[in-house]
């Protein structure tokens, strides 16, 4: 399962260690508690974000002419190309207006042709002769029009793509305008995904400095598709129900493993400057506040409200509250209180952070 923020500190290099060694065991007076100070980095860390797939054109394919379904040339779930035959409609009827209209432009081009002839021996006049024209070219356009009826009977594939189920079956009386089925390019995929007004500022800012950034996705087996995406898009307006405005990435799908509809995780980079970093453990809540136990060079603790920025996987970001001089306590917040005075044994953050990796794995 992933976490709901991860982060990566670049500069600490326990993690791999920690998971290649068996914990150390160290034994201290019970009456000492161990200190250490927060570290103050350069971070990134993963937010994560609900999305829904799309593929770049998914439309539905409906018939522009009525009629009986007269052939199935294609199945459920195939791949089309464009240009490629569909559906065709039982075209009888359309053929035998086009061999009409066929035979109504013929008499009329036989009647204008006449009609010239009069005209240029001054037995007709130049009215007749317009008229005649006008009709050649009305029963010119007929014709054309039947020509189109009956090629809509053959339905086509507009774009290469995947086929839904179909609405039809074959023999079904198809009425102008009926859904017969959808047709989906998932050669690429728009993913679509929430982002609260604040981060939104922070992101456009990054993509009007850096351009397009990489984004990952998690599938909803848990697993990170194999290819990254690339943030670029916002859309114009922010919902005012949720105070959210929506993001695109897109991403290839080159094996066609993702299809239309389906849901995932957006795993969006976000960078911290200078961000202080303690453990989770070295905080209690008193209400909805938090606070830590300061150390001072006496020995005597304090309490201290801090304001979390960010929580991660064992560890919180703290905007205000702390420093990294500050000494804070890190086991044995429930057996002391305030103003007492304690023996302390001091730790660095990095094996703060081994022992926290290393109680994860047990």
């Amino acid at each position: 399962m992933y976490n709901k923020i991860k982060i990566i500190i670049a500069s600490i290099p326990i993690i791999a260690m920690a998971s290649c060694h068996k914990k150390t065991e160290h034994t201290f007076d019970e009456s000492f508690y161990t200190v250490s100070c927060p570290i103050q980095k350069d971070t990134v860390i993963n937010k994560e974000y609900v999305c829904q797939i799309h593929a770049i054109s998914h439309i539905e394919i409906r018939s522009q002419e009525r009629g009986y379904l007269q052939k199935i040339y294609v199945d459920e779930g195939s791949v089309v190309k464009q240009g490629q035959n569909m559906f065709q409609i039982m075209p009888m009827l359309y053929e035998a207006e086009t061999e009409k209209s066929k035979a109504d432009a013929n008499y009329a081009k036989i009647e204008y042709e006449n009609t010239k002839i009069l005209y240029e021996k001054n037995i007709v006049s130049k009215q007749e002769l317009a008229l005649s024209k006008a009709k050649y070219d009305k029963e010119n356009a007929n014709l054309d029009l039947s020509l189109t009826h009956l090629k809509l009977t053959t339905i086509k594939a507009p774009f290469n793509g995947i086929i839904d189920k179909f609405h039809v079956r074959i023999g079904s009386l198809i009425e102008e305008g009926e859904l017969l089925t959808t047709l989906s390019d998932n050669s690429k995929l728009w993913v679509y995904f929430n982002v609260p007004e604040a981060e939104y500022l922070d992101y456009s800012e990054r993509i009007r400095k850096e351009g397009g950034q990489k984004v990952k996705l998690i599938m909803a087996n848990n697993e990170i598709y194999n290819h990254d995406g690339i943030f670029e898009t916002i859309e114009a307006d922010f919902n005012n129900e949720t105070g959210n405005i929506a993001f695109r990435a897109t991403f290839p799908n080159p094996q066609r493993l993702l299809r239309h509809g389906q849901t995932g995780t957006i795993l969006l980079p976000s960078h911290l400057k200078n961000a202080i970093i303690i453990p989770q453990k070295a905080t209690f809540d008193i209400l909805d506040k938090k606070f830590v136990f300061v150390v001072d060079k006496n020995g005597i603790i304090h309490s201290k409200q801090i304001t979390v920025g960010i929580e991660m996987p064992h560890l919180y970001t703290v905007t205000s509250g702390l420093t990294v001089n500050d000494k804070i306590l890190i086991d044995g917040l429930s057996k002391v209180k305030n103003n007492d005075k304690i023996k302390t044994h001091f730790q660095p953050f990095e094996k703060v952070l081994s022992d926290l990796i290393n109680l994860q794995a047990e």
